[in-house]
C-alpha cells in the first residue's frame, strides 16, 4: 500500500474553542458572552442546549491535555474566552482567566504540544455587544486591548498566535443571516462588523509581536469551493458572486487587494451599501494588510452555485457526492485546489489547515468501542488533497484536524458530533474514536495510505 511522506517538518494537531468545550460560564468572575445570552434565549439553537457545562474543559483541561499526550497530538489550537479575561469587554482584568490559559500553556508545553492560541473564536463579551459589538469601531480598539493583556500574559511561552477565527461568520452570518450570536439579519451591520473585525487583526498583529518575541501571528477565514453548475454565463456569474461574498471579500484585504471592486458595486447595486464604504477610514485598508506569517484554512466543502432564471442553460454540475450528517457534500477535491490558489494567487508565505473534520453521530458499540469508518475516510481523502498541494508548491506546515472531542456545536447545540473523541455529555466519559486511533497512526509515520 502505497504510503505519501509529508515533510519531515510537518506539524499535526487538532482544534477546539472556548465556548464549545470549557462550560463554566459563568465561574470564577467569568463575564457573560454573546454565546451565553443567545444560547439562553429560547429558539436559538436547535435542540434548546446551552454550552455551559459542554464537555467541561475548564475542569478538566489537565484530563484531556493527558489524552491529547496519549494520542500523539504534536500542536494544539484553542481559543481564548475574552470575558473570561476581560469581564466588561475593556477594563478589569480577571486573573483568574489569564491563570487558567496560563496553566493550560505550561501543560502543553511540558507534554511537549505546540500552543496554538486564537484570540477570538466569537465569544464577544456581552458588554460590548450592548454597546452596539462589532458594527462599532470601538469593539475593534477594545480587541487590540484584550490581545495585549493576553499576549503580554502568554506571549513569553505561545509562539503561534491566530486573532480572529472566520471572520465571515462573525460578520456575515452573525449579522446578516442571523444563524449565529447575535442573531441579527441586517446587511449594513454584517458588512460594518467584517470591516471591523479584519481591522482589529490588522491592529492587533503589531501589538502580539511586540509582547510575544519571535512569533508567528497570522488569522484564519474559512472557506467554501465555488463551483458553478454549469458553464452558462449564469452560473458563472452566480459562482462569482458566491466566492466575492463568501472567500475574496476576506481574502483580498488582508493581502492587500482591498475589498473586491466587482462585489462593491454588486453591494451596492443591491442597497446594501446606501452610504457606500462609509466606515473605512483613510489608512484602514493598509492596517488591515498588515504582514502576517501565515494563513490559517477552515475547510468543509463546496457550493454548487445555480442561477435560477428560466432562460438559463442545462445545469450540468450536481451536489450528488456523499455528504456528512451536517448536510455537506464531500468534496476533498476542494481542499486542494484552494490550497494552491492561496498561494499562487496570493503568495501566502505559510498555510496552516486550522480546521478540517466532519460530522457522525456514531457512538460506542456493545464493546464500548466507536467504529467511526466514515470520519476516518473523510480524513484520509483530504489528508492526500493536503499532500497534493504541498507537492504542487503550496507550503502547507501543519493540519489541525476540527475537532478533538465531541461539543457544542453552535446553534445546532449537542446534535452534531464533529469530534475524533466521542463524550459522553451526561458523565464527561471520554472515548477515543477509531478515527483518532488512525490519526495517531498517521502522526506517528507522518505519512497517509493512498488507498
Amino acid at each position: 500500500m502505497a504510503q505519501l511522506h509529508f515533510p519531515p517538518e510537518f506539524l499535526w494537531g487538532s482544534a477546539t474553542s472556548s465556548y464549545q468545550i470549557e462550560g463554566a460560564w459563568d465561574e470564577n468572575g467569568k463575564g457573560e458572552s454573546i454565546w451565553d445570552r443567545f444560547t439562553h434565549t429560547p429558539g436559538k439553537i436547535e435542540d434548546g442546549s446551552t454550552g455551559d457545562v459542554a464537555c467541561d474543559h475548564y475542569h478538566r483541561w489537565a484530563d484531556d491535555v493527558a489524552m491529547m499526550s496519549r494520542l500523539g497530538l504534536q500542536a494544539y489550537r484553542f481559543s481564548i474566552s475574552w470575558p473570561r479575561i476581560l469581564p466588561d469587554g475593556r477594563g478589569r482584568v480577571n486573573q483568574a482567566g489569564l491563570d487558567f490559559y496560563s496553566r493550560l500553556v505550561d501543560g502543553l508545553l511540558e507534554a511537549n504540544i505546540v500552543p496554538f492560541v486564537t484570540l477570538y473564536h466569537w465569544d464577544l463579551p456581552q458588554a460590548l455587544q450592548d454597546e452596539g459589538g462589532w458594527p462599532m469601531r470601538s469593539t475593534g480598539e477594545a480587541f487590540v486591548d484584550y490581545a495585549d493583556v493576553v499576549s503580554r500574559a502568554l506571549g513569553d511561552r505561545v509562539k503561534n498566535w491566530i486573532t480572529h477565527n472566520e471572520p465571515w461568520c462573525i460578520g456575515f452570518l452573525s449579522h446578516q443571516i442571523g444563524e449565529h450570536a447575535p442573531g441579527h439579519q441586517d446587511w449594513q451591520e454584517a458588512l460594518r462588523a467584517s470591516h471591523h473585525v479584519l481591522l482589529s487583526h490588522g491592529w492587533a498583529v503589531p501589538v502580539i509581536r511586540a509582547n510575544s518575541l519571535d512569533a508567528e501571528v497570522g488569522i484564519t477565514l474559512n472557506y467554501t469551493y465555488a463551483t458553478p453548475a454549469s458553464s452558462s454565463p449564469a452560473d458563472m456569474a452566480a459562482a462569482r458572486w458566491f466566492d466575492g461574498y463568501f472567500n475574496r471579500w476576506f481574502t483580498d484585504p488582508v493581502y492587500g487587494r482591498h475589498y473586491p471592486a466587482d462585489m462593491v458595486a454588486d453591494f451596492t447595486a443591491a442597497g446594501h451599501l446606501p452610504n457606500g464604504l462609509d466606515f473605512v477610514q483613510s489608512g484602514d485598508m493598509e492596517i488591515i494588510a498588515a504582514p502576517t506569517d501565515f494563513l490559517g484554512v477552515n475547510y468543509y466543502t463546496r457550493a454548487v452555485l445555480r442561477d435560477e432564471s428560466p432562460d438559463n442553460g442545462t445545469q450540468t454540475v450536481f451536489t450528488d457526492l456523499e455528504q456528512t450528517e451536517m448536510g455537506w457534500e464531500i468534496y476533498p477535491e476542494g481542499l486542494y485546489r484552494l490550497l494552491c490558489r492561496l498561494y499562487f494567487d496570493y503568495e501566502a508565505p505559510k498555510l496552516y489547515i486550522t480546521e478540517n473534520g466532519a460530522s457522525y453521530s456514531d457512538g460506542p458499540d456493545a464493546d464500548g468501542k466507536v467504529r467511526d469508518h466514515r470520519r476516518t475516510e473523510y480524513m484520509r481523502q483530504h489528508f492526500i488533497a493536503a499532500y497534493r498541494a504541498i507537492q504542487a508548491g503550496a507550503p502547507v506546515k501543519g493540519y489541525f484536524v476540527w475537532s478533538l472531542m465531541d461539543n457544542f456545536e453552535w446553534a445546532k447545540g449537542y446534535l452534531q458530533r464533529f469530534g475524533m473523541v466521542w463524550v459522553d455529555f451526561e458523565t464527561q466519559q471520554r472515548i477515543p474514536k477509531e478515527s483518532m486511533h488512525w490519526v495517531s497512526r498517521v502522526i506517528a509515520e507522518n505519512a497517509v495510505s493512498w488507498e
